[in-house]
This record gives structure tokens, sequence and C-alpha cells, in this order.
């Protein structure tokens, strides 16, 4: 009994130590070290006619530069118009800086610096929309290509993603060419007209940029904005993505002999390899862990948080599973911690009853920073196992971007002008989806993505969605972050 007592007490006294640590490292716990924005000296407020912008972006939402699946239902014609329509409603912008065109329709503007040592700014802004569902147009509050000018913002089709950076970018530098402006470092516009589909703008763009030894200070485009119920604090967040992830589809074919489908082979043919071959797949996800860019947003968001946030982020080390399951109870907050598996497309016969001689499954992954292309051909072919199936990729798979610093001059400048505007902190994040800044990455020092918008978790479904729209205040903020940026890096 004695023997009992003494491991009781040894037992209890590991326990209040254990206790002790937790408790001690809960209370002083800050976020990681990070650039000190109260350096940055900001540039003021402009004046913004946000009346007039918001005319501006109605007649760009009209202008129907659509990027389909299949290029053949392109309207070349509408990116002319688009253009014609840049130079006409920006001349101060367009008269301050150089234009060239590439890969048939992106766009590259360079405002050149006064000193040429210094690195120069790279703005990104992309000028295609994606589809409206067929048969969904009813479904809008206005019609999606008539760029309807509402108390409650501008409607239509690219209003946020992404023609409304494009103007507002083009708003902020018209509105410092009117004023004089005269940039010390070069600033660029990278404009591409392919990114909701092939990315080929961006690729020519970074090839000619490479090829002109051209090393950005930093590159910013699309990707995170600012989260105004952000989960962990309660409130507002700007989260600006320091890294992306990788994007790959994986073509999953099973052959078999066909025939009459009055007379099945034994083991059920092709698609019954098939789906054996996708069940297994997703009954194999990549393991979660608390590391990476996903890791770094809840780090540096957690002091602000609720005590058990706190509590769990500061020690990590014994907690780091509670809180890959408390992030994983989302399907994005599990796509921060990991290379997630969608199997999207599938085809079998073409008719009911006749057996396929080839089934095939498309997989999609989005490969997290850490992991690459090559792994997750082993990891999938270790769960198909012996299963008779082909695995191709369809295209050379885009691996996950290099992490960007939270210590550099692109992070401070941009997160100190978005702080300043959104009145919230700032954190960095990981773009579970994918951009163009990709293609930029071999030319810059740090790719940053992040527009200056503002909305709840519920309104970010209308990207890519019905009843996509941007506010007049969202609007105004946009113009007054892309001009004070410019006037901020490159003065």
């Amino acid at each position: 009994m004695k023997t009992l007592a003494k491991i009781g007490l040894g037992a209890g006294g590991v326990l209040v130590a254990l206790a002790g640590v937790v408790a001690v490292r809960t209370a002083t716990f800050k976020a990681p070290a990070a650039a000190d924005l109260s350096s940055v000296k900001l540039a003021p407020a402009v004046r913004v006619d946000r009346a007039l912008a918001a005319q501006h972006l109605s007649q760009a939402i009209q202008i129907q530069t659509v990027s389909h699946q299949d290029p053949a239902e392109d309207q070349p014609a509408e990116w002319d118009r688009l253009h014609a329509w840049l130079q006409a409603t920006y001349p101060k912008a367009h008269a301050a800086m150089t234009r060239e065109v590439v890969a048939s329709h992106t766009l590259i503007y360079t405002w050149k610096g006064t000193d040429p040592s210094l690195a120069p700014i790279l703005l990104m802004a992309h000028q295609d929309v994606v589809p409206v569902t067929p048969g969904t147009e009813a479904d809008w509050k206005h019609p999606p290509f008539e760029g309807v000018i509402a108390p409650d913002g501008v409607w239509g089709r690219g209003a946020v993603d992404d023609k409304g950076s494009l103007v507002t970018l083009f708003e902020g530098v018209e509105i410092l060419a009117a004023q004089g402006f005269a940039p010390r470092r070069t600033v660029m516009i990278v404009s591409s007209h392919d990114e909701e589909v092939r990315g080929q703008g961006a690729r020519a763009a970074a090839a000619l940029l490479r090829a002109r030894g051209i090393k950005a200070e930093f590159v910013l485009d699309e990707g995170q904005a600012i989260v105004s119920d952000n989960p962990i604090t309660g409130g507002p967040v700007a989260l600006i993505g320091i890294a992306e992830k990788g994007y790959a589809t994986l073509k999953v074919t099973a052959r078999a002999a066909g025939g009459h489908s009055s007379s099945p082979p034994k083991d059920g043919g092709g698609v019954v390899t098939l789906s054996k071959a996708v069940a297994a797949i997703g009954d194999h996800p990549f393991p979660m862990k608390f590391a990476g860019p996903g890791a770094a947003m809840l780090t540096a968001l957690a002091p602000s948080g609720p005590l058990p946030i706190r509590m769990a982020v500061a020690n990590a080390w014994l907690f780091s599973p509670l809180i890959v399951a408390q992030t994983a109870a989302t399907p994005a907050g599990a796509a921060l911690l990991h290379t997630t598996v969608a199997p999207t497309m599938l085809k079998g016969s073409p008719k009911e009853n006749v057996l396929p001689q080839d089934a095939t499954a498309w997989i999609n992954y989005r490969i997290a920073p850490g992991d690459s292309s090559a792994k997750v051909m082993a990891h999938t072919k270790a769960a198909v196992g012996d299963l008779a199936v082909d695995m191709v990729w369809t295209k050379t798979p885009d691996e996950p971007s290099p992490v960007s610093s939270t210590n550099s001059l692109g992070w401070t400048t941009i997160a100190a002008v978005a702080g300043d505007l959104a009145k919230a902190p700032v954190a960095p994040g990981l773009v579970t989806a994918g951009t163009d800044s990709r293609y930029l990455a071999p030319v810059a020092k740090d790719v940053y993505r992040f527009q200056p918008m503002t909305f709840s978790l519920a309104g970010t479904t209308m990207i890519h969605g019905t009843n996509e729209h941007l506010s007049l205040e969202n609007l105004e903020q946009c113009v007054q972050f892309y001009a004070r940026l410019i006037a901020t890096a490159a003065r």
C-alpha cells in the first residue's frame, strides 16, 4: 500500500507540475516575433470618388471576358473591348506607365521609378471571370452581366473576382498620377487574361520578366481578405496569404474487356475496379499536422482569442492533437492542415447496356507546402495497392509555392497598410485555392496574396457563385489600399 501511495503522490506531483507549466506558458504566451509595423511610415489617405469608381466597375462587369473550359467558347473581342476601355477610362495612369501585351491579351504595365537601384514592386489582378452556370441566371438578384449599381454595392460576375481588384487598382494609380506622384521605386502591374482556366498569360509574363533579369521586392495578388467574423478572435482579421497550395489532377483508369451488360464478368468489370480504387484513395487521406502557414495563422491570432485557444496554442507540444481536431471540424479548416484529395469526375460506358472498355476517374489534389506531387503519387499508389488501374497526371502539376517572409519589406508594407485600413490584427495565412502569383515566384523575393475587401465567412460563398457583388464600402477601401500601398512602398 505504501508503494501505491508513493506512486499516487508522484503522479499527482507530475500533474501539478504539468498544470503549472501549462498555466505559465499560457499567461506569458505572445505571438511569434514579427516585423514592427509601427515603423512603417504610411502614405496618407487619398480622396476617392466612390460614385465614379462604382460606375467604372459597373462598366467593366458589362464587358464579358468569360474564360470557358473550352477556349473555343471564349470571345477574344471582349478582351479587346476591356483593353480599350482601360485606356480610355484611366488616361493619366496610361500616360504615366508603359504598356505591353503578351500571350495575346495579358497586360504588363511599368511605372518607372527614379531610383533604378530599388527593386520594383509588382501588383496583379486578372481580367477574366468564370461563367455563370446555365439555368441559374434567374437566381441572381440583379442580372450577372449588367453591372447594376445598388445601395448595397455593384452587382455582377467579376465584381469581386477579379475585376473588383483590377478596377480599384487602376483607380488608385489614376489618383496618384493625377496628383503628380513620381515613384522612386518602379511599380509594375501584371494583368493576365486567363487566370481562371489556363494561366498561360501569367506564365508568359513571368518568362519575359525573368529574361529581363527583374527581381521584384514583392508580388501582391488576390487570395485572402479581411474576415469580419474570424472564428479565432470573434472579430475582424486581415489575413495575408504567405503561400498557396499546389494543384494537380490525377487521371485513374481501369481497363476492361467491355462487352454486353447481359454477360458481366465475375469481377464486375472496369467500373467495379475503378470504384475500389477511388474508395481506397479516399480512405487514405494525408495526415493533418499543426505545421506550416496554417499553423502560423493560428499561432499569430491565438493571443487575441479566448482562453482555451490561447492555452492550446501556447502549449502545442501537449495539445496539438486537440488543435488539429478542432481546426478540422470544418472542411475549410481541415484544408489548412494537409494535402486534400477530391474525386471530381467520372467516365464509364457511353450506353447503359454496354460494359465499358475503360472506366476513368479524375482526382484533384491541393498540395500543402511541405508535400510535393511526387509524394502525392507515391501516397496514392500505396493506397491503390495491386488494383489494376493506370494513374497519370492530366498535366504537369503545379507544386506548392515557397513560403514568403513575415519580416520582409514587402510584408511590413502590405501588413501596415492593411491593418491601418481594417483597424484589425494582421496574420499570415495559407491560400488553399490557386492564383496566378505562383508563376511570378521566380521573379520576386516574396509573394503575397491579399484583396483589401472585408467579408463575413458566409459572404465569401458568392465568389464564383450566385449574386457576386462588391459593397460600396469595400470598393472605396480597395482604392484607398492600392493608392496608399503604392505611395508607401514606392516613394
